[in-house]
């Protein structure tokens, strides 16, 4: 990983840097080096990282999002060029997950890369004569936010396994810790970002993704979201309530509402590695046919999975419905939005029972109404409402990276459907073969 980290933080920091007009502060611009950012950055050198780090985030989101997908049992990602989605991540025949997958090595470079970045921003900040201390806090504020949520990522995936959280020294790497203390530390790297952002001057742009949360209020706001996403994961269930009532949640409010990565077919931009065209061969992205055969008559969320012209099959594997979430090449692809939030909001009271429960079937009735259906008329006691919030985080959130989180959460995994006689449900992915 030393020798990952090193190559491809010089990669972002050449792609940050062509992004935007040649300028002499730059120094010699055909081999930038982490010491040209650290030693006295200029604001347009520190906001070139902002903008290379929102980049960089989107790199392997596809994969990640197929991994939790697949395995999961959201969808099937059927490939001419790699049989491994149908393989390994299904658990097909003697089939395992390998430490030198592709679908964990990938996402794993890929998300410390962009940790790297914030590492290198939040420290170019911190030495730079060149911003206001109110600037500072700004840059390594939105810095910390980022490198929480992309270490939340990589946790998601080897959960019980543990991450490094500590990679600032790339010839001294901290060791590898476990998913408590991972998820400990993350919760407590958002609240020193909130720290910094409180009192913060934003002075860097952002992309249409952070559209209406770019200034300081608006990242607190952003922050707390994703403080109550790892809140309810640790289980602190009234910390939770209170990061949801500090973020941007609005109980009435537009379900859209929040943070997104955008794409472009602009030079230098990404398309959105998730969309795939409607009724394609070869390599597609397939609902799990539960998703149309258990979904509630007249649920509008049946349109994320789009009736196909033929069924589509590979290694013993059939679907009739492709992935229909991002529906072009630069659909953007939320990291938080109100409709979560109100799902965090609504699980958050379940598990503190009592009265909660009256608020949380409020809560779970907007999702409900909102998408076509009846009020909820089940038990109000906490496990029928455990399972319904997990009902509509499954529709609501399909193919955003839930799935599989939740059910693991809720020691549910042995109730995913499994297709074939000899497949598995993994419940977490190896360590890459670099990091053992």
């Amino acid at each position: 990983m030393k020798k990952i980290i090193n190559i491809h933080l010089i990669a972002l920091l050449l792609v940050a840097l062509t992004i935007s007009s040649c300028k002499k502060e730059y120094g010699n611009l055909n081999s930038p080096t982490v010491e040209d950012f650290l030693e006295n950055a200029t604001k347009d050198q520190l906001n070139n990282l902002v903008s290379g780090t929102e980049s960089a985030m989107r790199n392997n989101l596809g994969l990640y999002l197929d991994d939790i997908g697949a395995v999961g049992r959201e969808m099937y990602r059927f490939s001419g060029a790699d049989p491994r989605y149908v393989t390994d991540l299904l658990g097909g025949g003697a089939s395992t997950l390998s430490s030198s997958g592709f679908y964990i090595t990938n996402v794993w470079s890929s998300r410390y890369r962009v940790v790297k970045n914030c590492n290198v921003l939040e420290e170019a900040a911190a030495n730079s004569t060149l911003i206001s201390d109110a600037e500072k806090k700004g840059y390594q504020g939105f810095a910390k936010t980022i490198k929480a949520y992309q270490l939340l990522l990589i946790l998601n995936l080897t959960d019980k396994n543990g991450i490094r959280i500590d990679v600032a020294d790339p010839n001294q790497l901290g060791p590898i810790v476990g998913k408590t203390e991972a998820l400990t530390s993350i919760a407590a790297i958002l609240d020193e970002a909130r720290t910094d952002l409180s009192g913060a001057t934003i002075s860097f742009p952002l992309s249409a993704g952070f559209s209406g949360f770019t200034d300081a209020a608006g990242l607190i706001k952003f922050n707390r979201a994703l403080a109550a996403r790892v809140a309810i994961y640790r289980k602190e269930w009234a910390a939770a309530l209170t990061a949801v009532n500090e973020s941007f949640f609005a109980p009435l409010g537009d379900f859209s509402t929040g943070v997104y990565n955008v794409f472009g077919t602009g030079t230098g931009d990404q398309l959105n590695p998730a969309f795939f065209p409607q009724n394609q061969a070869g390599e597609v992205r397939l609902a799990h046919p539960t998703y149309t055969s258990e979904i509630e008559a007249g649920d509008d969320r049946i349109n994320k999975a789009s009736l196909r012209t033929s069924p589509a099959t590979s290694s013993g594997l059939t679907s009739d419905h492709d992935v229909w979430v991002y529906t072009s090449s630069t659909a953007p692809v939320p990291i938080i939005r109100n409709e979560e939030l109100l799902l965090i909001f609504a699980e958050a009271n379940i598990q503190l029972g009592g009265a909660g429960l009256t608020d949380a079937v409020t809560a779970l009735n907007r999702i409900r109404t909102e998408h076509n259906l009846l009020p909820y008329a089940g038990a109000v006691t906490q496990s029928a409402l455990i399972t319904e919030m997990l009902e509509q985080r499954r529709y609501s959130l399909f193919f955003e990276g839930h799935r599989w989180i939740d059910m693991r959460r809720y020691d549910l995994l042995s109730t995913l459907p499994i297709d074939r006689t000899d497949d598995d449900v993994w419940s977490e992915f190896p360590l890459p073969n670099t990091e053992q």
